[in-house]
């Protein structure tokens, strides 16, 4: 269906065209010709002439030519009846669908995305989460940061990236918390694989789904009294239910149906794995099956067999399937960690069906074996196919390269801040970091912002990161992906009593770091009361999130900017381009009626 045009959100695109002119469709690059595509089930490592497994996508990337064009319209329904069958008080819905549309590319492609904000109150942003946006900060879709807010009633923002990455994401709103309302979708973009492979299923989201609005979830998560952990702030409540591609039964049995994914006898099946939770994280395994992963986030790896795989919010892994059982239906089991610390729902035990052509649509009545407990920490034994040495000796863990995550309830403002190094983040919707960037304003660190500027000439950044807390929080970058050297290990019971954190030392723990090919993604989990420790390269001009992708706590504080390559910023983007939403919004934000409240960092 066609989306309908507001006028003020006519005249807002008719302003962004006559003062910019279109999105840009040409690149200063040569378009490559390139021929057909060599990809085939029985040798996906090959792509296009001069482009496999073994290119790095960070320095070649195959430029199609081709554009593939998307019209996002976000909306909100009161009283929404769900896909389990059960009433949410407020949805926010992207074409009226939830999850929303699938956006399809190929390696090399240009996606050119129009979001046109129809709610009635809130504004929005659409974050394209682990895309590289490689001088292209800009369209990173972070409002307070790379832009202002989209406005309601009618506004409209034209997005744009190049598909420098290829294999499975997801995006969602960077508003506050509103991607709890429903604002998700996912990402496939085609290209080689490590494993061959004769049917791609497509992407298969697990997420939580709350019955409760965002902001009155909020209102609870931000009291400094828990209901549910002794002397700890902010407890979280359990998702209502969790949805395998959009649906699932009810936990009462009351509505709702369970998601299917139907394979073929003897054959073997790409299924891509997304976690676009707001809070919860669990242990995906299939009765009787085995998965081989083949990519953790946009990262190709060698093939990794394995029966369970835990998933942290925001991670995704491409994994094989193959066909070989007795025709028949099994069950996808998502199971939660007994530490008590990483998500919980009502539906104890939340599963969607795996079935075979030729079954019947029965249910299972296998349960299978329960996968070994997680402790959630995420799997970093993966080998990346495209290899990274990072340079030994830059890492000292000195105070300049470590960050400090804390909890801190505030009893004068009753909220309940994450902080990292004693600051909780609170971005300015109306004056974001790049427009100010555009203006000559020269930011100052430990401002609540919590810029961190990167030095200019570095070509690497290492990061100690320091949890004080007992809760695990699954750290994604943005602009980047970036390499894991080293954690400490996930604390058996996080809360007891007598768990203290686990301090980094240089001394004993510097000589476990891993240089030689570690571990590489885009989010990656900070263990309770534990450290870590990661790196990425200095070479990609912007502000950069680099924040834990728990709602809550992303809306408590628990984040930083990475400013890098400061001085390149306005040479590589067109920072004009910011100014007509940001008028818009500036205009419309005297008259919201939901203000930035204390305690909401915006994001």
């Amino acid at each position: 269906m066609r989306p309908n045009f507001s006028i003020a959100g006519l005249v807002h695109l008719a302003l962004y065209s006559f003062v910019l002119g279109a999105p840009p469709r040409t690149y200063n690059k040569q378009i490559l010709s390139l021929g057909p595509t060599c990809n085939t089930p029985s040798n996906r490592v090959c792509w296009a002439p001069g482009f496999d497994i073994n290119t790095d996508w960070e320095s070649k990337t195959p430029i199609t030519g081709v554009d593939r064009n998307y019209t996002f319209a976000l909306t909100e329904v009161d009283n929404y009846v769900g896909p389990d069958g059960q009433v949410k008080e407020k949805a926010m819905l992207i074409n009226n669908q939830f999850p929303g549309p699938v956006i399809t590319a190929d390696w090399g492609d240009r996606v050119f995305i129009t979001v046109i904000n129809n709610l009635k109150a809130n504004g929005t942003s659409f974050h394209w989460h682990g895309i590289r946006q490689l001088n292209n900060n800009i369209n990173d879709g972070v409002n307070g940061v790379t832009e202002c807010p989209i406005p309601p009633n009618g506004g409209i923002k034209v997005y744009w990236f190049l598909a420098t990455q290829y294999g499975t994401s997801w995006y969602h709103s960077h508003y506050s918390s509103q991607y709890a309302n429903g604002v998700t979708g996912s990402i496939l973009i085609n290209g080689p694989a490590s494993l061959p492979y004769d049917i791609d299923l497509g992407v298969f989201p697990i997420s939580d789904w709350y019955y409760t609005a965002a902001d009155n979830l909020y209102a609870r998560v931000n009291s400094p009294t828990n209901p549910i952990i002794p002397k700890q702030p902010g407890s979280p409540p359990p998702s209502n239910n969790i949805l395998f591609n959009g649906t699932n039964v009810n936990p009462n049995g009351s509505g709702g149906s369970y998601s299917r994914v139907v394979l073929s006898p003897g054959k073997r099946h790409r299924l891509r794995l997304i976690n676009p939770s707001v809070d919860n994280t669990f242990t995906v395994s299939i009765v009787g099956h085995r998965m081989t992963v083949i990519a953790n986030d946009f990262v190709p790896v060698k093939p990794y067999t394995t029966q369970s795989l835990y998933m942290s919010v925001g991670q995704r892994y491409d994994v094989t399937i193959d066909a070989d059982q007795k025709i028949g239906n099994y069950w996808i089991n998502a199971t939660f960690s007994n530490t008590f610390v990483c998500g919980s729902s009502s539906n104890s035990h939340p599963a969607a069906i795996l079935t075979y052509t030729g079954a019947k649509g029965e249910i299972p009545t296998d349960s299978g074996t329960p996968p070994p407990e997680s402790l959630c920490a995420d799997l970093v034994d993966l080998e990346p196919v495209v290899t990274r040495t990072v340079p030994k000796g830059m890492f000292k863990g000195a105070p300049s390269q470590s960050l400090a995550v804390t909890v801190k309830p505030d009893e004068t403002s009753n909220s309940v801040f994450w902080t990292v190094n004693g600051s909780a983040m609170n971005v300015v919707w109306e004056n974001p970091t790049l427009q100010l960037i555009s203006q000559g304003y020269e930011y100052q660190e430990g401002t609540s912002e919590n810029i961190i500027t990167i030095p200019e000439n570095s070509e690497w950044s290492f990061w100690l990161i320091q949890n004080m807390a007992p809760i695990p929080h699954p750290m994604h970058l943005h602009g980047h992906d970036f390499v894991i050297l080293g954690r400490s290990e996930a604390p058996v019971q996080p809360l007891s009593q007598s768990a203290k954190p686990i301090l980094f030392d240089m001394a004993t723990d510097g000589a476990s770091l891993r240089y030689d090919n570690p571990p590489r993604r885009d989010a990656t989990v900070l263990p309770s009361f534990g450290w870590l420790v990661v790196a990425f390269r200095n070479d990609n001009p912007g502000a950069w999130l680099f924040h834990c992708h728990i709602a809550w706590h992303a809306s408590q504080g628990l984040s930083v900017q990475f400013l890098e390559k400061a001085d390149r910023i306005s040479k590589v983007m067109e920072l004009a381009a910011l100014e007509p939403n940001c008028q818009a919004w500036r205009k419309y934000s005297p008259t919201n009626p939901y203000p930035k409240i204390v305690g909401d960092s915006g994001l």
